[in-house]
């Protein structure tokens, strides 16, 4: 069948290379993807640097694909067909017979397939996956423009939806970075009064065009809070800020059964006390991402209103350089490669 490029890491913490593979056809209820771009999210560190557990080397990272099928497999339902555009994420399919899953809570799936995790993922020219990860892309979208919606775009806009805020409530986006410049826009298209926080007063004009209608500096913690207050205080903080004492300072912060969603990843502990959350009522939750068809969701929702994440393009030759720029917090704001 021929051959196609993979950008893959041979040990941990080594940097990229790209070798050539045999091409090997989906198996039952799979779909090859012929991958046109790949998103680098922050989450392929934990592949690279073999932090989860089960990672197999040489490895192939790459959980942000947009492509289009180009063989699909026995038992693959006709809803999917060779040539059609699709986007694979953090979700990468699930195993269906766990507990969450036989209760349609396939996104908590206790042997989640994620790509670059569970198989090879989309630094490639080439992705086999299950059909039941597959997300269709808009006609609204380039591939470009599709693939960080798959990990970045649904985090955010599922962690959004599924929160208790109404149109109208105010709404607070901690970090407005890869995930958090995307979350304000959707946080605005919602309907709420959408308030961003980050550091520095410099980051306020840029809050500003991405439609919030407040912004708090965060370079001292402790005013965070005060000045959510000052604003009536936040019925949800959408914490996408890898930082814990950044987001524990968002919860004096929260209006009375407000509600603090992380999404950012850290390793030390939140600082934050029982008698902070009892008498407020207020709600404590963490949310991954979302399954193919909120994945879907979210790139409808993305094309109908014009969002679009702020992409830095490469080639798949130059995974290495893209990889590192993401790492040292170079690119603005997703890095994007393409084949």
């Amino acid at each position: 069948m021929g051959t196609y490029r993979v950008a893959q890491v041979a040990a941990a913490g080594e940097p990229f290379a790209v070798v050539e593979r045999e091409t090997a056809s989906p198996g039952p209820r799979q779909v090859r993807i012929a991958v046109e771009a790949c998103g680098v999210c922050h989450s392929d560190v934990y592949m690279v640097n073999n932090v989860l557990p089960g990672i197999r080397f040489p490895v192939v990272p790459g959980h942000e694909i947009a492509g289009r099928i180009a063989e699909v497999g026995e038992g693959t339902p006709d809803l999917w067909r060779v040539g059609d555009r699709v986007a694979v994420g953090w979700f990468g399919g699930s195993c269906g017979v766990c507990h969450p899953c036989r209760q349609g809570d396939f996104i908590v799936c206790r042997d989640l397939k994620v790509p670059g995790w569970a198989y090879d993922g989309g630094y490639a020219e080439s992705v086999v996956a299950p059909f039941d990860a597959l997300a269709r892309i808009p006609d609204g979208l380039t591939a470009e423009e599709a693939a960080p919606l798959g990990c970045a775009g649904v985090t955010t806009f599922n962690g959004l939806r599924t929160s208790g805020a109404r149109p109208g409530d105010r709404v607070a986006i901690l970090g407005i970075g890869g995930l958090g410049h995307l979350a304000v826009r959707y946080a605005v298209a919602m309907g709420f009064e959408t308030i961003a926080i980050a550091r520095g007063q410099d980051k306020a004009g840029f809050a500003q065009e991405l439609g919030a209608h407040h912004y708090v500096d965060s370079s001292d913690p402790s005013a965070v809070a005060p000045a959510l207050r000052a604003l009536g205080g936040a019925d949800v903080v959408l914490a996408t800020a890898t930082n814990s004492e950044a987001i524990s300072a968002t919860v004096d912060g929260l209006a009375p059964r407000g509600e603090l969603v992380v999404v950012g990843i850290d390793a030390v502990p939140l600082a934050i006390t029982p008698g902070q959350l009892i008498m407020p009522a207020k709600i404590v939750r963490g949310h991954p991402s979302g399954t193919a068809q909120d994945v879907e969701d979210t790139m409808a929702f993305s094309a109908l209103h014009g969002i679009r994440s702020l992409n830095e393009t490469m080639p798949l030759a130059q995974a290495d350089e893209a990889y590192q720029r993401m790492l040292a917090g170079k690119a603005r704001f997703r890095m994007v490669l393409t084949t």
